[in-house]
């Protein structure tokens, strides 16, 4: 049995390193006399982990642990107003770039690849969730009269289905408009809803070498030039494969190209789902393929809202909310890695549940991700397996 718990075996998975020079790098730790980062973003990475409800539920769960500290490399452990402090105004910037490198990292080991579909585009998930706030809190939040909210406009990459980049606004910002800051590459794919059907925004992406998958509109004025053969035998879910031109002088103008358009028929929602694309090649099989797999932007959205804290914040200021939303995602890809690398076949709410029981009990961690259920004779080790 080992001397670290759980908890403190996750932490030292983070590289340090990389850490310390992004607090260089955006000088977060300058004058600091309270918090250090590394034991703010410890912290609200134990906020996550246990979900704790309030920034006391966070002081007192690690002031519990205080034999624990050590290897957590913190020296004590935060309080309540510290913490509070810190959230609201230490740089929120330091986070959100700690993601996109520990993400960078594990995409080069090639932890998350996974794509299934027979082509060599990079494949994107495009859409956005709304977090509705008070807005007599969260003032800054402007959505409706009465209603605060946030928008993650988020770009999930297939691979690992994380996202490789996050744009986050008040609840007013349309998706197509926050889609253009998006950072698309040439030759990936980007798969997305009816609200991104803005044609000056698919030219831009048409231009730039990108192809893209986006549910049209009932409303699409179009002229239809040819009619592709559709198969005998197979793929009797596919209704119409054409080729087309927008009708409209002002339509046209923004996207003077021709689209492929594909009608498709839902049998679970019995519904017929009509598809725009610029990429003639692939098949129209492959292309409803695409289109059905961005349901997986929406099980992430699920998962985060359900698993971690994200629905309610544990401060009001627009910082203070940012370090929360990216300590999420950090801690989302930290699960994700775990499960990767596990023998046993988790299910990330149950990985979250487990890991949530057992934070502070001192057991390998490799060993229990592998089999969660060995009782480990002469030792003293909690066993949850009767609770599933």
């Amino acid at each position: 049995m080992t001397n670290i718990t759980l908890f403190s075996q996750i932490i030292s998975k983070i590289d340090r390193q990389t850490f310390s020079r992004l607090v260089k790098e955006y000088k977060t730790d300058q004058y600091q006399k309270g918090i250090s980062s590394w034991s703010h973003l410890v912290s609200m990475l134990f906020c996550q982990f246990s979900k704790s409800n309030s920034l006391r539920d966070i002081s007192n769960g690690l002031r519990s642990a205080t034999g624990n500290l050590n290897h957590l490399w913190m020296k004590s452990a935060p309080s309540k107003s510290g913490l509070s402090y810190q959230n609201c105004h230490r740089d929120y910037h330091l986070f959100q770039a700690f993601y996109y490198q520990l993400l960078s990292h594990l995409m080069q080991q090639g932890r998350f690849k996974q794509n299934t579909f027979k082509i060599k585009s990079k494949i994107y998930l495009l859409d956005s969730s709304t977090i509705s706030l008070c807005l007599s809190l969260f003032d800054w939040a402007k959505y409706k009269t009465t209603k605060g909210a946030i928008k993650l406009h988020t770009l999930l990459n297939y691979d690992g289905h994380l996202p490789s980049y996050i744009h986050i606004s008040n609840g007013k910002v349309a998706d197509n408009i926050a889609a253009a800051s998006m950072p698309i590459q040439g030759r990936s794919v980007v798969v997305a809803d009816r609200f991104y059907q803005d044609f000056s925004l698919l030219y831009n992406w048409d231009s730039i070498g990108a192809f893209f998958v986006v549910r049209s509109k009932s409303n699409l004025q179009y002229t239809s030039i040819k009619e592709n053969e559709l198969p005998d035998n197979r793929h009797q879910h596919i209704l119409i494969d054409e080729v087309i031109e927008l009708e409209g002088n002002i339509t046209a103008k923004k996207y003077p190209k021709r689209l492929r358009r594909i009608a498709v028929y839902d049998a679970k929602e019995d519904r017929v789902i009509e598809l725009l694309t610029n990429n003639f090649i692939w098949t129209a099989n492959t292309i409803s393929e695409l289109y059905k797999a961005r349901w997986q932007i929406e099980i992430f959205f699920k998962e985060i809202k359900q698993l971690l804290k994200i629905k309610s914040f544990l401060g009001t200021s627009e910082n203070a909310v940012m370090i929360q939303v990216w300590t999420v995602m950090i801690t989302i890809l930290m699960l994700k890695y775990l499960r990767k690398i596990a023998q046993y076949h988790w299910n990330l709410s149950n990985l979250v549940s487990f890991l949530r029981l057992n934070l502070f009990v001192k057991i390998d961690l490799h060993r229990w991700l592998d089999a969660p259920f060995e009782q480990d004779v002469g030792n003293t080790l909690i066993i949850q397996g009767t609770l599933f």
